[in-house]
């Protein structure tokens, strides 16, 4: 019994470090949020976050990367459920080449989008309504601001990769880190839906995902432009244009 119970404390450990560092990619993706950012829309619309704090690739020729996240939703009256963890998994054949570690954030819009979620495999791609975008510069606008997109996303990317993309990777449900972390055998839908079971290692990233929202609606834009609440207008759609340095803007994921 005893070396069993050093390998779930291990395995705790390990799942605690995750929330613990999706937690921090939190609050980088909106260190510079603005009340107009479309982070900010998108978080005050979502109806559940996805939190990939790293999402490593490495290759010559073949692609290939992978990364734990976690995915929580909101309820009715806001409270955000414990996380729920998953593996996010790609492989692309083609010109690739060099080394890529992305912070990755999916807000899911719909309650459709969840209920895709809560399967134990999903896979990201234009024709189940994801759109993707990164945060830096010469980036143009595309279908992320449409009603009928299900998941919309933001990454930022450390490094140089030739290639990469998210588009096709799939979403597996994590059921050993689950179980590992609740102590018990749950799954997503206990976690995000019934939202029956708490561990309070996770009430810092919780609590982030509220307060960055907040301080970002309380921050003017450029026009000085703030809002208040916890409800942001609906996201119309943009013309292309080319984004300013340091901007996020969007682009649509191809078909897979």
């Amino acid at each position: 019994m005893m070396p069993l119970h050093g390998a779930l404390a291990a395995s705790m450990e390990e799942e605690q470090s995750l929330v613990d560092r999706a937690t921090l990619t939190v609050r980088d993706m909106f260190s510079t949020a603005t009340a107009n950012s479309k982070v900010t829309r998108y978080l005050a619309q979502s109806r559940g976050v996805i939190v990939c704090p790293s999402v490593f690739r490495m290759s010559i020729a073949f692609g290939g990367g992978g990364g734990g996240c976690v995915f929580l939703t909101r309820d009715a009256h806001g409270s955000w459920s414990d996380p729920a963890f998953y593996r996010m998994s790609s492989a692309n054949f083609g010109l690739q080449l060099g080394m890529q570690d992305v912070e990755v954030m999916l807000f899911v819009m719909t309650d459709q989008g969840v209920q895709s979620l809560l399967d134990s495999q999903f896979k990201l791609s234009a024709d189940v309504g994801t759109s993707f975008a990164s945060s830096g510069s010469g980036l143009e606008s595309g279908t992320a601001g449409e009603h009928n997109t299900s998941i919309k996303g933001v990454q930022k990317s450390k490094g140089l990769f030739a290639g990469a993309a998210l588009g096709g990777s799939k979403m597996r449900v994590n059921s050993a880190a689950n179980r590992a972390y609740y102590n018990q055998i749950v799954g997503p839908e206990d976690i995000v839906v019934s939202m029956r079971v708490n561990n309070s290692g996770a009430d810092p990233l919780r609590s982030a995902l509220t307060e960055v929202l907040t301080t970002a609606q309380s921050r003017p834009d450029k026009n000085g432009q703030a809002t208040t609440g916890t409800t942001a207008a609906p996201v119309a759609q943009e013309p292309t244009a080319v984004a300013p340095s340091g901007s996020v803007s969007s682009q649509s994921l191809p078909p897979q």
